[in-house]
């Protein structure tokens, strides 16, 4: 795997996490919409639960879900960091910290380390090549 890709890890599963937890929010939405048919027929008592019983269900086991991808995110990062604390240049820390950590924008960390684009590319490739390194001499 290249420094990027290592390094775009916690990026995704940050993504993941949010789509999960919007699921949850959706399921909440529908579990507290949800309601009964009062009718006069009788009911079948093999049919499955309510609505609102799986949505609970549904919404518990994404819950347990998010907080195992919450814990994968924690020891990812901080993964992530020790790596980024072996290049050499704070310069390029503060960079792939504000990138691939904070999940920053190229134009709000050109515009907070005062950077033209041009030059941000050009230090994140150096600084990509140095993650190589170190990726290659740690496995």
């Amino acid at each position: 795997m290249n420094a990027k890709d290592y390094l775009m890890q916690a990026k995704f599963l940050d993504m993941r996490i949010n789509s999960k937890i919007q699921q949850v929010e959706a399921l909440n939405d529908l579990a507290t919409s949800a309601s009964s048919v009062l009718t006069g027929m009788p009911r079948n008592p093999n049919k499955a639960t309510s609505k609102m019983a799986d949505a609970v269900a549904k919404i518990v086991d994404l819950q347990a879900e998010i907080n195992h991808d919450i814990d994968e995110l924690v020891d990812l990062k901080k993964e992530i960091s020790y790596t980024i604390k072996a290049v050499p240049s704070p310069e390029l820390q503060t960079l792939l910290e504000k990138r691939y950590l904070c999940f920053q924008s190229w134009e709000i960390i050109a515009v907070d380390m005062g950077y033209s684009m041009h030059h941000l590319y050009k230090i994140h490739n150096q600084a990509l090549d140095i993650c190589d390194g170190i990726l290659k001499r740690d496995t």
